[in-house]
């Protein structure tokens, strides 16, 4: 299919708030025409808004997926971006959280970013390049107790992301994780913050940034990187 235009064209899951609304948004300033999915009808107008367009689905049905991408082949031609967000895992006690838990997780948190390569890697592929970043969790890297389901499975999306970019690195198309730590999608409470050696919460903001930098030609020689935006959080090396 020939483009339909000249701008880049970035899919943006999970697109009506937070995280994903801010990626959205500044895309959009960029220059990109956003391609938005998300459960809530916010998203519809949020893509009026910025001049792209948008439909309602989850990122845990294959077929929204499907239809998601083919919105943006149908509407401009092409796929140069994805910025696969999500919704939050179940949390709990380790061995109380129940199979069915796990099972949804799964589909969440890295299901939707395999579906989502499988449909836009032959896109990119013709196209000769395009980069993907999904967003995880500092939790990937530093398992936290509370988040036992987010932190395992994130840890195989990081893994999975350093197989794809293996993969795929030559053709010029680039897979990389954004790990948030505390961000003010969310009410932080002093205990918190005090823990964070920024001492406060990390804006949508800045996460959208660093997502835009690893969307970029500027980050053209970054693949397969987990990228921390925690605030100095995470204690590992």
């Amino acid at each position: 299919m020939a483009s339909l235009t000249d701008k880049k064209v970035a899919i943006i899951t999970a697109a009506s708030q937070g995280m994903g609304a801010a990626c959205a948004s500044l895309l959009a300033t960029r220059g990109y025409q956003v391609v938005l999915m998300a459960r809530s009808e916010t998203t519809l107008q949020l893509a009026k808004a910025l001049g792209g367009k948008g439909m309602q689905g989850s990122v845990t049905d294959a077929a929204d997926l499907a239809r998601l991408v083919d919105l943006a082949m149908t509407s401009y031609g092409r796929v140069d971006a994805v910025v696969n967000s999500t919704g939050h895992a179940a949390s709990g006690e380790l061995l109380a959280l129940s199979d069915d838990a796990w099972h949804a997780a799964l589909d969440l948190l890295l299901l939707n970013v395999v579906r989502m390569s499988r449909l836009v890697t032959p896109i990119f592929e013709r196209q000769g390049g395009g980069a993907m970043v999904n967003i995880s969790t500092y939790g990937a890297k530093e398992p936290t107790p509370g988040y036992p389901i987010s932190s395992a499975i994130r840890a195989a999306l990081s893994s999975f992301t350093k197989l794809y970019a293996t993969r795929y690195a030559a053709q010029g198309i680039r897979m990389n994780n954004v790990l948030p730590g505390f961000i003010d999608t969310f009410p932080v409470d002093e205990a918190t913050c005090a823990m964070i050696p920024m001492a406060r919460a990390g804006r949508v903001e800045e996460i959208a940034e660093t997502v835009a930098f690893l969307l970029s030609s500027g980050s053209g020689y970054i693949t397969g990187q987990d990228i921390l935006v925690e605030g100095g959080l995470a204690r590992g090396i």
